[in-house]
């Protein structure tokens, strides 16, 4: 059993992972700001710290005593930070290094980072991309990816801080928030909840590595229950769907037709993304994944809808 704690716990992923943490016989901390006043993991033995991930102070407590950290936080997704560069780096890129420091001060074992599987592999044209793929990132996004796990590998070498850079594809599900703008099928179920018109980025042609993240989760506990042996996994389905597909998948399980408004595509998004997941599997075995098709029914269920 390992003293965990989850940066982010209120988030998507990471109060899925902390229920997961937590049904694993793990002892957990739920690190967020908790600031909508509810909690989105189920688990009733999590110790709950409220604090600011900007305030230094707030993140030394959090971390000490801890056995593994997760680092599944962020101020700003892919769309802020293509809107404001200067604010991923002033908040979410200076103060991952300071969450670094800071754990590497404590006698953390390891942190897992929650990294990218897509923007931080930039516009190449390689059919799949591997972790040993060229890291050329283009969106400030991406590139503020890439600076943490240069910084994770300065404290390794530095400090001795072990630590897995996660990069994951694009994970779906239920509790997704669909305010942050980011994740096209959460987003799109939940504008057919409203009665709201589907939004399309680009002509459909763009091509993303979909993983719902129940499997998701599944990859990253056999992670923390097996030590790691490579600094960098890809976790996503090792599949690609264009938006066009995704949108048909959504049809066939909502039961019927919507309006699809487009808008352009920004010049710095990725045409053509999907991982080779083979170090994973070769390492941790292969999953019975969800279809993609699948994952959307569960996602439309779990949201209290049927066709």
């Amino acid at each position: 059993m390992a003293r965990c704690l989850v940066i982010g716990a209120n988030g998507f992923l990471g109060s899925r992972l902390t229920d997961a943490l937590v049904e694993a016989g793990h002892e957990v901390t739920g690190f967020d700001r908790f600031s909508r006043g509810t909690r989105s993991f189920a688990s009733s033995s999590v110790t709950i710290v409220a604090g600011d991930f900007l305030s230094t102070s707030d993140l030394a407590a959090a971390v000490d005593g801890h056995d593994v950290v997760f680092h599944f936080l962020s101020t700003t997704t892919p769309a802020t930070a293509d809107g404001d560069p200067t604010l991923d780096l002033r908040t979410n890129v200076s103060q991952s290094v300071e969450l670094l420091a800071l754990c590497a001060r404590a006698g953390v074992g390891r942190v897992f980072y929650a990294s990218s599987g897509g923007a931080i592999y930039g516009p190449q044209t390689l059919p799949v991309f591997s972790e040993t793929a060229p890291l050329a990132p283009l969106s400030p996004y991406g590139i503020g990816k890439l600076v943490v796990e240069r910084y994770l590998d300065y404290y390794a070498a530095t400090e001795g801080l072990a630590s897995v850079s996660l990069r994951i594809s694009n994970p779906y599900g239920a509790n997704a928030n669909p305010s942050k703008r980011q994740g096209i099928i959460p987003i799109t179920l939940n504008r057919i909840q409203r009665g709201e018109p589907v939004v399309q980025v680009g002509d459909g042609s763009m091509v993303r590595d979909y993983i719902h993240v129940d499997d998701l989760v599944r990859r990253i506990l056999r992670m923390v229950e097996t030590e790691p042996r490579e600094r960098a996994y890809n976790l996503g389905s090792g599949r690609g769907h264009s938006v066009r597909e995704v949108l048909a998948a959504v049809r066939h399980v909502v039961g019927r037709d919507f309006p699809v408004h487009v808008v352009p595509k920004p010049a710095t998004f990725v045409d053509h993304v999907v991982l080779d997941v083979g170090r994973f599997v070769d390492e941790f075995g292969d999953d019975h994944d969800l279809s993609l098709t699948e994952g959307v029914a569960r996602t439309w269920a779990q949201m209290g809808m049927t066709a």
